[in-house]
């Protein structure tokens, strides 16, 4: 079978067998089939979409296309977090700690920054010293003495998904619902989890710019893994503004210690603490989720689970300092402030527009090698449905170079939508799905 065959029968909506999907993958992972051809049939699924089948044949595929993780050596439910990215998304680094210190099993093996949206391997990266290439023996270590532990995805698990990924940013086909349940699905199952929680990020800030999307991509992902025997459950949340304050690798590890001593902002606090009782719950410590929240409260309460992450980043390496000395984090070196130039209220923050300025000025990356400057980003001084003056501030951009700032400033200002009336609040927590 030609793939351009292939190419055009997904183009045409045809369903393509577990044995055709496997040859794409497979040579492709081999390097015998060209990135355009790739490109292409991404793009075909991205319209064309793909059943149940498929998406399992895929899954599967991508799976058996490395190593997997072997973590049922260490006791108990290992449970997981993934989001599909954010503006100013840093709960794993709050949700992760605080489900570690009730006594949940937490392996997380994060992401990097896609584009405009942060990943918490970039945020832990921030932490000078912090080591996030650990072997697997020694992720398993960390995990199996503090009930948490953060790696960075090992080249040989799941090399497809990784290539495949890498490939979807590159070729506008990241937002496909099949291709994304699928490259999720198989990376956490390859990494040895039992459970996953997933949050789903829906509005202008996210991939997902539409609700119905968002729930086709938890339903997609809950049942996929469900027939893979992991146990998924999905929350769908709002990203029309960015969560929290911070946006930009330093300056949210700064917001994730202000959240943990219960001084952060209170989006990103209640959103926390329901994704770590869901932790919690699948993690199977508590019978109930009504004990699962009642639990992470007061893991965050008595500063327990502050206390895990300065204890996880010991162990791998970095200086649990930087989490009360702010200063020993990277720093920029300028600042530019952004005003209202009306009274009103804050009736919209457009995320994609923050998101899109914090990377101009060097806190994201257009591919997956590229550096990012840890030190730069935004931070937030009003959030919607916040009463402002004229020539009050709106937000201030941090910056280590000078290029790109102008044009980043006129774009932060653009995301700042001001009404002469209260806006209506808008929910956070959308839909849970599984």
């Amino acid at each position: 079978m030609r793939t351009i065959d292939l190419i055009l029968r997904k183009r045409d909506g045809e369903e393509l067998s577990p044995e055709e999907i496997d040859l794409l993958v497979d040579a492709y992972t081999r390097g015998d089939l060209p990135d355009y051809q790739m490109s292409a049939f991404l793009m075909a699924a991205f319209y064309a979409g793909m059943d149940e089948h498929e998406v399992d044949a895929l899954t599967a595929r991508l799976i058996a296309s490395g190593e997997t993780i072997d973590l049922s050596g260490i006791p108990g439910v290992k449970v997981t977090k993934q989001s599909t990215g954010g503006v100013g998304d840093k709960t794993t680094l709050i949700a992760a700690p605080l489900a570690a210190a009730a006594g949940a099993v937490v392996p997380i093996i994060p992401g990097r920054a896609q584009e405009h949206f942060g990943g918490t391997l970039d945020k832990l990266e921030a932490i000078p010293g912090f080591r996030s290439n650990l072997t697997v023996d020694e992720f398993k270590a960390v995990l199996t003495q503090h009930g948490l532990a953060f790696m960075a995805q090992p080249e040989t698990v799941a090399p497809a998904e990784t290539r495949l990924l890498a490939l979807r940013l590159a070729s506008g086909s990241v937002e496909s619902a099949p291709l994304m349940a699928a490259s999720i699905i198989a990376r956490k199952a390859a990494e040895g989890s039992d459970a996953v929680i997933v949050d789903v990020k829906v509005g202008s800030g996210a991939h997902m710019k539409k609700q119905v999307n968002a729930r086709r991509l938890a339903q997609s992902m809950v049942s996929t893994g469900r027939r893979l025997n992991k146990k998924v459950q999905a929350l769908i949340t709002d990203m029309n503004q960015p969560l929290g304050f911070a946006i930009g690798n330093a300056l949210e590890v700064m917001e994730v210690s202000q959240t943990l001593q219960n001084v952060g902002p209170a989006d990103l606090t209640r959103l926390s603490l329901e994704l770590a009782a869901r932790l919690i719950h699948l993690g199977k410590v508590t019978a109930t989720l009504d004990e699962a929240r009642e639990l992470a409260q007061s893991k965050l309460l008595d500063g327990s689970g502050y206390r895990k992450l300065k204890e996880v980043i010991q162990a791998q390496g970095g200086d649990p300092k930087v989490l009360d000395r702010f200063e020993l984090l990277p720093n920029a070196t300028g600042a530019r402030e952004i005003t209202c130039p009306r009274p009103g209220y804050i009736a919209g923050i457009d995320a994609e527009g923050i998101g899109k300025a914090a990377a101009m000025i060097g806190g994201g990356r257009d591919t997956i090698g590229a550096a990012i400057d840890p030190a730069v980003g935004v931070i937030l001084e009003v959030k919607n449905g916040q009463k402002v003056d004229a020539g009050g501030v709106l937000c201030r951009l941090y910056y280590t170079n000078e290029e790109n700032v102008e044009e980043a400033a006129q774009i932060v200002e653009d995301a700042f939508r001001i009404s002469a009336t209260t806006p209506d609040e808008r929910a956070l927590i959308l839909e849970v799905v599984g």
